[in-house]
């Protein structure tokens, strides 16, 4: 396990977490991979400081979060042996959602976005790694299973999120008005209402800038 805990080392010093383990996908991973780590960052300054000061960011071109991901993350994966994924890869896409629902970590939540057991609705994929050697992270509950009231329910102002669907067209709409403004200062009133999540919310600043890349 020694090589595992390097490499979880390695992902902490970038302001990453290994959020989930999983078994190797045949049709994206390397023959000889052991394990399938879901990546993402930490939550805090942490990892935004790091995007802040990169030269991704310094450089004025497109793109500067994924490309960060793409050196950081294949650096890393050259580091150890195997093979790096990203969510922008295809197609064929690469199936990050099923991937993490199949980690026993991961779930879908009552609002139908992924809901992680640290990051709660927080949870985002800046990559994968897939390694020639074993990862294990501790199995944990669903915290949307004993969450009191599960208020994600009832904390997007125009009901745009559900299990079934999530309503981009209301969404957007909402963002263009006034009265959507918190949301693209501060992110996404549902995942802000998400008890599980309170010790990894994003910096303000750091919503805002995903969320000007979303709503355009």
């Amino acid at each position: 396990m020694a090589r595992a805990s390097e490499a979880l080392s390695a992902l902490q010093e970038q302001g990453l977490v290994a959020l989930a383990v999983t078994a190797p996908d045949r049709d994206f991973c390397p023959p000889d991979a052991r394990a399938l780590v879901l990546i993402g960052p930490a939550g805090g300054s942490l990892w935004w400081d790091r995007i802040k000061a990169a030269p991704e960011w310094q450089d004025g071109a497109p793109d500067p979060v994924d490309r960060w991901s793409k050196r950081v993350l294949g650096g890393l994966a050259g580091r150890f042996g195997g093979a790096a994924l990203f969510p922008s890869d295809g197609p064929p896409w690469p199936p990050f959602f099923r991937w993490a629902q199949d980690s026993g970590r991961i779930w879908q939540s009552p609002v139908g976005m992924l809901v992680h057991a640290d990051q709660g609705l927080w949870v985002s994929f800046r990559g994968a790694l897939a390694l020639p050697f074993a990862v294990s992270l501790p199995r944990a509950p669903n915290p949307c299973e004993t969450c009191p009231g599960q208020p994600c329910r009832t904390a997007c102002p125009v009901s745009a999120l559900s299990p079934r669907a999530y309503d981009t067209a209301r969404c957007h709409a909402h963002l263009d008005r006034p009265e959507g403004r918190d949301c693209l200062t501060d992110g996404c009133r549902a995942r802000r209402a998400c008890p599980a999540g309170i010790g990894h919310a994003r910096l303000a600043e750091q919503s805002a800038y995903h969320m000007s890349r979303f709503h355009r």
